[in-house]
């Protein structure tokens, strides 16, 4: 019966609140901690584990219900519980199940060794298939592996099924979309509440939906593809609360760059991030989808940003599947709070070879580079190439390095030729790129931010050093083993672009 009380107790602990800047924050000594949490669990243990059974009071429902986020409310409802608390492990019901080229071969094989040859996938019409990582390529086993996602397709009778099939031409295929994180979105596969499992570890993307979404195995989806259904562990959650009026010069890269380079890179491993607050409302809802992407760089499970009027007007006419969105409750136990006033920030790179090496751009100055790359689910959205633009648009010169623009999706290629960006005369992003001097925009794909096969657009086949929207800067992440990557906002690439150096957007952004 002591154990029925020793839940709640728990949570009415007090929060672990951090206000966080620009400075590096001080924490408490794990030892010191420990020792702490010790004798308030012991004390918290005796005051509850014998009551006073004069004082007892029957409860009105027959049960005690605490207070979750927004995760664990997912993840209850998913499940078919009616309480969820972090560490439970709960057989979930999944809404979509997405696969694309890389790993969907793999998953496919362990499908069908371990439910038959014959088998069928529980829902054809939740599985979404697409293939985007390693497209535009002369490499046999790449396109071999497109061929085996269409046959299984094709057997399985998939509905959502996004094929390529003339790779000299990519507009001579409707389907075929591009990157798997923004096709989702474009395609109404995001919705609030749902639950959303990808053989990507950047399928956290679709959290800025307001859903579960995380990046699982092949194992695990070939499972899934089976039963509808995975055994997971609830996570805790940490908070971000993002407040204050975001300078004209910063976007939402250099908003998750400085939260990587608070918390460290397993600052957030197997734990939910949620983004709150005045700034997190006023982003739209790419830079939103920028924001949840690179929580796994924390080593997040999840990142999730509250639906809102925002969420709604984008996915109105994009699914008519109902939704009903979950949000914390007040008195929700939160592991953490991290507090920013985005007004205070600065534009942000990430140094060579750790996406938590973070650094002032303005401190980079003097770090010549050979290329820039603008892509990626990260930073190849509409409105990433918007942000470029402006940037070579108020500078009025051209690029002094070679810069590859690769959009993330058929309908982001065909917005840099049919957009006209704001203040530009009605000339589009293509337009002020030809202007700039940069390389025309390649096929929408995953492009180089994997490296991929050697044939692939924008590779580093050299050691080079290159800024990139992207999200990752490990050894051998964009090609060449001796690369150096900086990551940056698309702000901070144009501008370094124009000036062959890492360069503070401020100098172009008046």
């Amino acid at each position: 019966m002591a154990s029925s009380v020793f839940s709640p107790a728990i949570t009415s602990l007090p929060l672990n609140e951090k206000v966080l800047g620009l400075a590096a924050f001080s924490s408490t000594s794990p030892i010191s901690a420990r020792k702490c949490q010790k004798a308030v669990l012991k004390r918290i243990f005796c005051s509850v584990a014998a009551p006073q059974q004069s004082e007892r009071k029957p409860s009105a429902s027959g049960s005690v219900k605490t207070a979750m986020t927004m995760t664990e409310k997912i993840l209850a409802r998913a499940s078919e519980k009616p309480q969820l608390s972090p560490g439970d492990n709960v057989w979930v019901n999944v809404d979509i199940l997405m696969t694309h080229d890389v790993c969907g071969p793999g998953s496919i094989g362990i499908f069908k060794k371990e439910f038959g040859q014959n088998a069928e996938v529980w829902n054809r019409e939740k599985v979404v298939i697409i293939p985007d990582h390693y497209i535009f390529t002369s490499d046999e086993r790449a396109n071999r592996n497109v061929d085996i996602l269409r046959d299984f397709c094709q057997e399985q009778n998939i509905k959502y099924f996004y094929d390529i099939k003339d790779l000299s031409n990519f507009k001579a295929n409707p389907d075929y979309k591009g990157v798997c994180h923004i096709a989702l979105a474009q395609e109404g596969h995001t919705r609030p509440g749902e639950v959303l499992l990808g053989t990507d570890s950047h399928t956290c993307t679709a959290g800025a939906f307001g859903q579960f979404a995380t990046g699982i195995g092949n194992t695990d989806a070939g499972f899934v593809l089976g039963t509808g259904k995975l055994l997971l562990k609830v996570p805790p959650t940490l908070r971000f609360v993002l407040d204050g009026e975001m300078p004209h010069y910063l976007l939402a890269k250099d908003l998750i760059l400085q939260i990587i380079g608070e918390i460290g890179v397993a600052g957030a491993t197997y734990k939910a991030m949620e983004f709150v607050g005045t700034t997190v409302e006023s982003l739209n809802m790419e830079e939103r989808m920028t924001l949840c992407n690179m929580v796994v760089e924390a080593g997040g499970k999840n990142g999730v940003v509250p639906a809102d009027s925002t969420t709604y007007k984008y996915l109105e006419g994009k699914t008519s599947v109902p939704y009903e969105p979950l949000y914390s409750d007040n008195q929700a136990r939160f592991l953490s709070d991290y507090r920013f006033d985005v007004s205070k920030l600065e534009p942000l790179v990430a140094k060579p070879h750790s996406p938590d090496n973070r650094a002032l751009a303005r401190e980079c100055k003097d770090v010549k580079i050979d290329r820039v790359y603008i892509g990626s689910c990260t930073g190849g959205k509409t409105e990433d190439f918007m942000a470029a633009a402006k940037i070579f648009l108020a500078s009025g010169k051209k690029v002094k390095v070679p810069t590859f623009l690769v959009p993330a999706t058929q309908k982001v290629w065909m917005d840099l030729y049919g957009i006209p960006v704001p203040g530009s005369g009605g000339k589009t992003c293509s337009q002020i790129f030809e202007e700039a001097g940069c390389d025309t925009p390649a096929s929408p794909s995953c492009g180089a931010c994997l490296g991929g096969p050697k044939d692939t657009y924008a590779r580093l086949n050299e050691p080079q050093v290159v800024v990139s929207t992207t999200n990752r800067n490990f050894p051998g992440r964009m090609g060449h083993k001796e690369g150096q990557i900086y990551l940056a906002s698309p702000y901070t690439a144009a501008a370094s672009a124009l000036t062959g150096f890492i360069t503070d957007p401020r100098e172009f952004l008046q």
